[in-house]
């Protein structure tokens, strides 16, 4: 039996590079997918010869989708589709483009709705598969600043929960991870309203950032694992307990303002 693959969004930078080097050291095939042809070509070299291959793949097009999975896979399966790609989008919802939203919705939930769609019949040849989505911590709980992010972050946790449902009988796990604050260049988009990075928001708000490495050791474990729902990092343990148990006060907190 040949290694397992894995198939990775975002996989030039963040998140998606650290799952690349943690899969592929333990032994799977990686397909790097990402607009970032130069980001992709740099982390292809960083991992095994001959492990990696790279997939230019906007997640918003369907037939890049098609053609990106058919490269990789060719009349084989795939063990695990990583919807990974993101951006972030922040500062007050009223200042924010129409534009900036309609991007924002496009690649953070269309983007995952296209990748789950085009990869089921792979993920269906290979026993034991996973569609791994990444969410957030900001789909835990409606955050301020984050609105139209927030959003994405709890239409991908919903549409993880169905098909983990749907899917279950067709022997393909869905598995949602919901990491804190993560210092990656998603960061680096400007927040709406102000001068200011979301990067400079959140420290300015003191939250802490999770390590990529972290992350994706929980990407590991989300995929060998039964939870639907893998939450990393202290930030979004602490909005997981205060979503249950203290909602009232968190409330009272976002209407202070997040970042």
């Amino acid at each position: 039996m040949g290694a397992k693959r894995l198939f990775v969004t975002g996989g030039a930078s963040g998140i998606g590079r650290a799952t690349a080097h943690l899969f592929a050291a333990r032994g799977f095939t990686v397909g790097l997918a990402d607009i970032n042809e130069a980001g992709l070509a740099a982390v292809a070299a960083e991992l095994p010869a001959g492990q990696a291959s790279i997939h230019r793949l906007d997640v918003r097009d369907r037939d890049d989708w098609a053609r990106a999975l058919a490269e990789f896979a060719g009349e084989g399966g795939i063990d695990v589709l990583f919807n990974n790609a993101g951006i972030a989008v922040g500062g007050p919802f009223a200042a924010t483009s129409a534009a900036e939203i309609d991007r924002c919705i496009a690649i953070n939930f269309t983007g995952v709705v296209n990748g789950a769609h085009a990869a089921f019949p792979y993920l269906k040849r290979a026993p034991g598969s996973c569609l791994l989505n990444t969410a957030s911590a900001a789909g835990i709980y409606g955050s301020a600043g984050l609105a139209i992010y927030s959003a994405t972050k709890f239409a991908v946790r919903g549409l993880s929960e169905a098909l983990d449902g749907e899917w279950r009988r067709e022997g393909v796990k869905v598995r949602c991870l919901m990491p804190s604050f993560i210092d990656t260049p998603l960061l680096d988009a400007g927040v709406a309203g102000s001068n200011r990075t979301a990067r400079e928001g959140v420290q300015a708000a003191g939250l802490e950032f999770t390590p990529v490495e972290k992350v994706a050791e929980a990407a590991w474990r989300a995929v060998h694992g039964d939870a639907v729902h893998t939450v990393v990092g202290k930030t979004a343990e602490r909005m997981r307990f205060a979503a249950r148990w203290f909602p009232g006060k968190l409330r009272a907190q976002m209407g202070r303002g997040a970042i």
